[in-house]
Order: C-alpha cells, then sequence, then structure tokens
C-alpha cells in the first residue's frame, strides 16, 4: 500500500530520522473518567487496559540506567493507574534528576478517592500539561461532556492556589485541541486570548497553551466518519504539509511506550498498533530491550495520519512547532 506522507517527505527532500531520545513517554492505560469525541486513545471509564507493577518495575529498571531526562505519562488518566505515586515516587529517588510531567485530566481531582492528586503534584513538582479545548463552558462541555468545563475550573483553582502556573517550579500548560474537521489556530494569538479571558472570568493562571491537531484515529476518526467528513479532514492534512515542520516532529527524540511495555514512535502509532520490531528477532520491541546508544539506527514507522503533525504550524505533544 502507497504511503502518501513519505511519499510527501520525498517530494520536499525532507528527511525524517531519529535522534537521541529526550523523552520517555509511557502510556500507562486507556483508563479514563471522560469519554471525549477528540481521544485518539478511545479512553473511557469501562476500560480495562491498565499497566501493571511488574510492567512498571522492568521500565523503571532500564530507565534509571539511561541519561533521559524527561518522562512523560499519559493515558487515559495516568492518576488512575494504581501504581502511578509508586512510579512517580521511585523515579523521584533516582540518582540522577528526571523531570517529570503528566498529561493530566484535571476533572479527575474532584472525584472520590481522587482528592490527593494536587498536593501530590506539587509535593514532586510534576509538570502538569491538561486539556482545555475552549475559555468558554459551550464548547468544552461538547468535546468532552457535560459538566467538564465547571469542574476543570474549580480543579485549576486548586491547583493556582498550590502554585501551579505562578511557581516556577511547578508549571501548568493548557492543551488546546480544535472542536471539530479543522486545524489549530496561531498558537501564540490563542494563548493571549485564554491567558485574557481565564484570568478575567475565573482568576486563573498558567504558564502556556499547546495547540494539539486532531488526529483522524480512533474516536475522533468515527467521530469524522459519522458526519462524512473523514475524506475532507484528511484531503485538508494533505494539502496543509508543512516539510519546514519535519525537523520538531515528536517521533524524532521521543520513545513512546504502551501499557504492556512495547514501543512505538507516537501515541498515534501505538493506537494504530504501528509498532516497532526488534531488529535480531523481528518481535515486538520492548522499552527494557532498547539500547539508548543505537535506538537512533531503527527507522521511523510512518503512515497517513502523519499528515496531522505536518499541517499548517505543524503539532507535537508540545504543541505547534512554529
Amino acid at each position: 500500500m502507497t504511503n502518501n506522507f513519505h511519499a510527501a517527505l520525498a517530494r520536499s527532500n525532507s528527511i525524517l530520522s531519529r535522534g537521541r531520545p529526550q523523552i520517555l513517554q509511557l502510556n500507562t492505560g486507556k483508563l479514563c473518567n471522560l469519554t471525549c469525541i477528540h481521544c485518539h486513545v478511545n479512553a473511557g471509564p469501562a476500560r480495562k487496559e491498565i499497566m501493571t507493577d511488574t510492567t512498571i518495575d522492568r521500565i523503571l529498571a532500564w530507565f534509571e540506567k539511561t541519561d533521559i531526562p524527561t518522562l512523560d505519562l499519559t493515558g487515559g488518566t495516568p492518576e488512575m493507574t494504581p501504581g502511578f505515586r509508586y512510579l512517580v515516587d521511585s523515579v523521584r529517588n533516582f540518582a540522577q534528576p528526571r523531570e517529570v510531567m503528566t498529561r493530566l485530566n484535571a476533572t479527575i481531582i474532584n472525584e472520590p478517592s481522587y482528592d490527593w492528586i494536587p498536593e501530590y503534584h506539587a509535593r514532586h513538582g510534576i509538570t502538569i500539561i491538561a486539556s482545555m479545548p475552549c475559555y468558554s463552558p459551550d464548547n468544552v462541555n461538547e468535546q468532552r461532556g457535560n459538566g467538564v468545563f465547571d469542574s476543570s475550573i474549580k480543579a485549576f483553582q486548586k491547583l493556582n492556589a498550590l502554585g501551579y502556573g505562578k511557581d516556577p517550579r511547578l508549571p501548568m500548560h493548557f492543551v488546546y485541541n480544535p472542536n471539530g474537521a479543522t486545524l489549530p489556530p496561531k498558537q501564540i494569538e490563542l494563548e493571549a486570548d485564554y491567558k485574557r479571558e481565564m484570568q478575567k472570568h475565573f482568576g486563573i493562571v498558567f504558564n502556556d497553551l499547546y495547540c494539539i491537531t486532531n488526529m483522524p484515529i480512533a474516536r475522533f476518526k468515527s467521530y469524522l466518519k459519522r458526519n462524512q467528513q473523514l475524506d475532507e479532514y484528511m484531503q485538508l492534512l494533505r494539502d496543509s504539509f508543512n516539510p519546514t515542520t519535519v525537523g520538531g516532529l515528536m517521533c524524532r527524540d521521543t520513545i513512546n511506550t504502551s501499557w504492556t511495555g512495547e514501543v512505538f514512535d507516537c501515541d498515534f502509532n501505538q493506537m494504530l498498533k504501528i509498532g516497532l520490531k526488534n531488529p535480531s528477532n523481528e518481535s515486538p520491541l520492548m522499552v527494557w530491550d532498547i539500547n539508548p546508544e543505537t535506538y537512533d539506527q531503527i527507522d521511523i514507522l510512518t503512515a497517513d495520519h502523519c499528515f496531522g503533525c505536518t499541517a499548517g504550524s505543524g503539532s507535537s505533544c508540545s504543541g505547534s512547532l512554529q
């Protein structure tokens, strides 16, 4: 089957090559208290995929021996993983300090049994990256569910009270996803709007806004199909291919790992089961089998959904690339 993204790279004389790993991104599972329409993971309250303590131990033993500076925890809702605190506590006890960040679903703070999250995260200096699709309730509730906006505001106010978004030791970044089949607007301009409106109406402050393109996979792909927009959206992504974003793609310096320990180039590839293979026997590559010194020799795997990361201003786990 033709790889249209690979062809687009070739036409633009762009080289997508792997660099030295800078981020270990762990998807701890699909368990979440929300079912957002843009979710590329198909996460939700009934999902059973979750990282076990045995897998956490194997990852920790390998991770501690590397010099990878950042641990990026995603899901689902990472904090709903039973071993979450054990994982973070263990990394904080490494001889070599690491940045720990979590892709927080802020509403979980207001759920029974999860009120420990704000103080725990502040005590451990965990960087928070939280979804906030808009500064008005209608758009947020449409994308993430009724009541999510008010719950998120309440959670962010709790985090602000502990110093998040104010103390340099406690960064809090917001994530914007378009509410439909469009590309994100210019990140710097939207960030200014967010900061003004969040401060004015709710007294909330945060550090940066990350604009992330919705990927045409999983639940968002189903949404596009239901609205007969899939072909149109894919054409938009292809037409908006921007070769100058290739050098900043997250697959170049991120090791993405599933709740079982299997390795992928990104969380999107993980959901599509486009996994890396062990060069010695073609079996699925497990993170504890990676040699960071030679990992850059393994080719990056691509498919048509990769146009989502190179469209317009580009898109990565830390927002726009330009």
